[in-house]
């Protein structure tokens, strides 16, 4: 029996039993909007249904059981054997298993496939985002393979499978694969030119070794990867199975894992090749880095996802919370500041949502046949690297402001605020980081001018429908006339872009209150650096009841 002084009371429940994708608005808006009419219909079926399994109780400890129970490396069996494998939790294999079968690493070549596909990773990332890394290596990995016809033909459809089979085995036996990448090195990290890992060729047409380390290799235990190395001829893409044909284990020693700030369920390996490691080439002797390119690009928009989702999922969280907690005489989300607080989160993850939802439909449009297909293809060479910047940067301060809306409860492990905290500033990271993302973004401004055309046409398209947003156009068309130095600033110039983008997309798509907040703060200068700091004046009320999860 429990003291008096131990009742509980004014404690918000926890945010299970709901359908993660149908509760937010702006995601299902995105979906409307972006796919064709014959296709709505299926998919808002299956990502509800995504989405109530995301939000459920069982789902939610899966993930906290994945995270609490990090994976192990088993480098040898019982009987001395190397055979270099991860363990992971149960609860891994079946959030991922679940991921696979949902179509998570299906979306090339199917209709409205990206933007159904970014729909549901959003949606499962919310319950858990570390096993977002295999699905996103195995949907990026296809455009690199489709480099080399004969390797895409056996490797394509068992990476757009909706099965999900664990077990290492050669890739004509298997349903469906996972795939990874291993790109960096201790001595250059990003820059990757300066990659060791050396190829030496065989008899046979396409075939070589290799001989190196790489210093980060996600998910080790997937089918196959996608590896940089020096081949004769220079830098040059190779994808190396951990199964070879006749059913032996290539060499693929796995030194150690990583020890993460964040997310902990996934596992990131160093591994070394022996000089007896078979890979295929992929593409052309020494054009790795363009092979590449399509994989990196894919992961990257993936970065945008996960942050959307993390911001997402903090903001519903601190909403919740200060729907059901009193303090001061009233609910706490009708506290004229705190509602301020709520309202400009829900600022910032409706614009990531939008942005990266946009960016999703251009890779659709970008598949098709159509006149704007070339357009759509030159928005995404630039907007991508500007986004993975800026969105992936906003995330870090959405999650720490959003515990904080918790207060204590906020700080403790159990109201799961400190995992997506430290998850936060994990896409920043991964796919390069902030530098390389802004100095892509110059990169592109520099030699291909199809790029900066497509952005502008598509900014455009609001112009005339707000004068700040007018003003903040014209205000980046300055910064774009003068290259000066622009390596310097470059950082200054992507974050406008995506603001300006940002602003642009609301502006035409989002409810007016929505429009005239992100405007007002963001491109008119009427907010300030922290959270909270909306201009009174605006609807903030309806911007957290947009935010808002009915349970």
């Amino acid at each position: 029996m429990e003291a008096s002084t131990h009742t509980v009371t004014n404690q918000a429940p926890p945010l299970l039993g709901y359908d993660v994708f149908t509760s937010d608005r702006a995601l299902t808006e995105a979906v409307g909007r972006h796919l064709a009419p014959d296709l709505l219909a299926e998919a808002r079926e299956e990502l509800a249904l995504l989405g109530r399994a995301s939000g459920s109780a069982q789902v939610r400890e899966w993930g906290e059981q994945a995270n609490g129970n990090p994976p192990r490396l088993r480098t040898h069996d019982r009987y001395g054997h190397r055979i270099d494998e991860v363990e992971f939790h149960p609860a891994w294999h079946r959030l991922l298993g679940r991921s696979v079968s949902a179509g998570l690493t299906h979306a090339w070549g199917r209709p409205g496939g990206h933007v159904r596909r970014a729909a549901g990773f959003l949606v499962v990332s919310q319950a858990e985002a570390g096993h977002g890394c295999p699905l996103s290596m195995t949907h990026a990995a296809v455009p690199a393979l489709r480099a080399e016809p004969e390797l895409a033909a056996v490797w394509e459809p068992a990476a757009l499978s909706h099965v999900y089979e664990r077990e290492l085995r050669p890739v004509a036996e298997k349903p469906g694969v996972l795939l990874g990448m291993a790109m960096t090195e201790k001595q250059g990290g990003s820059d990757v030119r300066a990659n060791t890992t050396e190829a030496r060729p065989l008899a046979a047409e396409g075939e070589y070794v290799l001989t190196g380390h790489k210093w980060f290799c996600s998910a080790p235990m997937s089918d196959a990867f996608l590896v940089l190395a020096q081949a004769p001829a220079g830098l040059t893409c190779f994808l190396v199975p951990r199964v070879l044909a006749d059913g032996s284990r290539n060499a693929f020693p796995i030194q150690r894992l990583k020890d993460k700030l964040g997310n902990r369920s996934n596992a990131s390996a160093e591994v070394e090749f022996d000089g007896t490691t078979w890979a295929r080439r992929v593409g052309e002797e020494g054009r790795g880095i363009r092979t590449i390119m399509g994989m990196v690009a894919a992961t990257r928009l993936d970065c945008v996802l996960g942050s959307a989702a993390l911001m997402r999922q903090a903001v519903a969280q601190a909403v919740h919370h200060a729907s059901y907690r009193s303090a001061f005489g009233g609910p706490l989300v009708e506290k004229p500041l705190m509602r301020n607080v709520l309202a400009d989160l829900a600022l910032e993850s409706e614009a990531a949502t939008a942005l990266a939802m946009r960016l999703a439909a251009a890779y659709d449009a970008g598949e098709t046949d159509g006149g704007d297909a070339e357009r759509e293809r030159a928005l995404l060479r630039i907007a991508v690297p500007a986004a993975k910047y800026w969105v992936t940067k906003r995330c870090v301060p959405v999650a720490a402001e959003a515990l904080e809306c918790l207060g204590g409860n906020g700080y403790v492990e159990e109201s799961g605020m400190p995992r997506l905290l430290r998850e936060s500033p994990l896409n920043s990271v991964w796919e390069g980081s902030g530098n390389v993302q802004a100095l892509d973004v110059v990169r592109a401004l520099r030699t291909e001018p199809a790029a900066l055309d497509a952005l502008l046409r598509e900014v455009g398209a609001a112009r005339g429908a707000d004068h700040r947003l007018d003003r903040a156009i014209r205000g980046l068309l300055v910064e774009l006339a003068d290259l000066e130095g622009i390596e310097a600033r470059a950082r200054r110039l992507t974050e406008r872009l995506a603001l300006v983008l940002q602003g642009a997309l609301l502006v035409r798509w989002a409810p007016p209150e929505v429009a005239d907040a992100f405007c007002a703060a963001r491109l008119g200068g009427d907010g300030g650096a922290a959270f909270g700091t909306l201009p009174h004046t605006l609807d903030l009320r309806a911007l957290v009841e947009r935010a808002r999860v009915e349970v």
